[in-house]
Formats: C-alpha cells, structure tokens, sequence
C-alpha cells in the first residue's frame, strides 16, 4: 500500500524551506523595503513565489484545484525535484520505458540515481507482463511514463495497472496531451495519491521560450515541490507571459486545430513517398517517420535549410517531423518529392 511519508528522503522531510519576504508578507502595501529590491526600475520587484493569479488560471482550465498545481521553469524542473525529493543518491533506483524523453536519463545521472531503461514492445506499448515484477524492487522509487511518448508519438497502455501495482511514485509526463484524444490522468490524482503529471505551456499553448511547466497532484505532493523548489522559480515576464496565453482561449483551440489537420495532411502525403516506409500514429504535434535512410535525408535537408530530427541513434532509420505550418509543411513536402532519391 502506497505511503508518501516511506517514500519521501528523510532529509527532505524534515527540511525547513527557505522562507522568502514575499513568503512572509502576503498582503499588499504602498511601500516594499523588505526584500533587498531595487527601488527603481519596472522589473525590479520579485515575482510572486507561489504564482497564485497564474494556478488560478491554470486551475480553471485544467479542471484541478490549485493546492494540486506545482508551477516551474520548464517540466524538466519537476523531473529534477522527483529525484531530489524521493530517491536517495547510489541508493535508489528509478525506471522509465524506452525509447523515450532523454532527460529521465539525465536527470537521474545528475542525481546519482540509477535508472533502468525498459523496452516497449514492438508496437511501441508496455509489456504490463516483464513489468510488472519489477514493481516489488525495495529500491525503486520513481517510474517515469511519456504519454504521448516522445518520440513514438502514442499513448501508452498499462499506466493505471502500475499504479495500482507500485508502492512508489509514478510520473506520467504529458508533454503532448493536448494533442491527444485520451483525456489527461490529471483527473484521477485523487484516484491515485502516488500520481504526479507533468505538463507544459510550450507545446500546444506555444511558449517555449517561456518555459512554464506544471505538476499535478496530491496536495501533500504538491507541498513537497514547494518545499524544495528555488525561492522565485518563476520570472515575472514568464509568469505574465503564461497568465496572457491563458485568456485567450480561442487562440489555442484554432492553432492547436490547425495543427492537428496539418498532422493529417503530413501522415497522408509522406507515406507514399517511396523512401518512406512507415508513419507511426501520432497523438503529439510531430510524427515518427521510418525512412531507407535517415541520416541521408536529414542531411540533405539540411541542405535546403529544413530541419527535422535525426532519431537514427534512437531508433533504426527514423526522424521526428515537428509539425509547422501550412506552408512550412508545404515546403518541406515539395522539397522531399524533389530529393531524387
């Protein structure tokens, strides 16, 4: 049976978090000479720590209340802190299914934690069979699901079997959700209080450069995140970035439909190319393309200053084809029919 307080580092546990000025003065005042600012200047004040005005958007949209939102600089921030709050360095382990998102890997490196590597079947899919006594390991602690999974581009299966299988914390990043038909898991952390779900503003809401990330989960979770996250994880322009992206509701839903008739057209044209051979089923906004030569149609795209993914190394003779616009994505056709290859 799943107990946060076994899985969580004693150190951590017992951790008493920074306290910033922003922390312990909540109100609003006429005069700030509390936090070491700047008086001058239009960013010289510290952002709000907590980022409530932007979870407050985030939990209308999302349908989840804000004491289970955790905001961050990018998701990757939230991989780091699962592996600072829960797996104590050369001791614990982690897991993740491959091929995938690189930076569990690295993550768990920086961290000195070691994370085995499980290969999905042939369709892409958990083998739910060799998985499942993996889950009895007194070591493992983290599990990392991408779903849709990157760069495979499928939802996987099996995810609610290991939570109700593992003990420990089971991380599902939703990068791509929105591009997806499966609804998110975000509605049963409620169901599942070992569940963190990790989603981002730079896909489909288009601010990557921004580099808003969130984690949804039980609020004793939550709490954690907060407890060991830098005291202004956040900058001001980000936060107000995010906040206006937020209220323009239609803006999303016409470039995210956009772009999923731009995901059709692609899947449609690229497959009768000859050197084509397969395009896999996407539920992100990029497809996986199996090609006779990857690293050869890469280079010569670049060569026309198009550039796509190699994932040769990842997968046998496969690239990552983002999906742009309509007339990137024009281009890019008219200049693969003209490759003579």
């Amino acid at each position: 049976m799943f107990d946060l307080s076994k899985i969580v580092r004693p150190n951590i546990r017992v951790l008493q978090p920074y306290s910033s000025a922003r922390d312990e003065f909540k109100g609003t005042a006429a005069v700030y000479l509390d936090a070491n600012e700047n008086p001058f200047g239009t960013l010289n004040r510290y952002p709000d720590p907590l980022q409530k005005q932007l979870k407050a958007s985030l939990s209308e949209i999302k349908a989840v209340d804000t004491q289970n939102i955790f905001v961050d600089n990018g998701s990757d921030e939230a991989i780091d802190l699962c592996f600072r709050i829960f797996c104590e360095p050369g001791k614990d382990r982690a897991l993740t299914f491959t091929p995938t998102y690189g930076m569990y890997k690295v993550s768990a490196d920086i961290n000195n934690v070691v994370l085995d590597e499980v290969p999905l079947d042939d369709n892409f899919q958990i083998d739910i069979e060799k998985t499942l006594p993996l889950l009895e390991d007194e070591r493992l602690k983290l599990i990392f699901i991408c779903s849709p999974n990157n760069p495979t581009g499928n939802n996987l299966n099996n995810i609610e079997t290991i939570l109700q299988n593992f003990n420990g914390i089971v991380v599902v990043d939703e990068a791509y959700i929105d591009f997806s038909e499966n609804e998110s898991l975000s509605q049963k952390i409620a169901q599942y209080p070992n569940l963190v779900v990790l989603q981002t503003l730079s896909k489909a809401w288009g601010l990557a450069a921004a580099r808003i990330g969130l984690a949804l989960a039980d609020a004793n979770i939550i709490s954690l995140f907060n407890k060991v996250k830098p005291p202004y994880n956040v900058s001001r322009l980000n936060y107000e970035a995010a906040i206006a992206a937020l209220g323009q509701p239609k803006v999303f839903e016409q470039q995210k439909q956009l772009l999923l008739q731009q995901r059709t057209v692609l899947q449609q044209e690229l497959i009768n190319l000859p050197f084509v051979t397969n395009v896999y089923p996407s539920n992100a906004n990029f497809l996986l393309v199996a090609v006779t030569d990857a690293s050869g149609i890469y280079n010569r795209l670049v060569e026309k200053g198009i550039i796509l993914r190699n994932r040769n190394s990842v997968i046998a003779n496969c690239i990552r084809i983002t999906i742009g616009t309509p007339e990137e994505n024009e281009l890019l056709l008219t200049t693969l029919k003209n490759l003579n290859l």
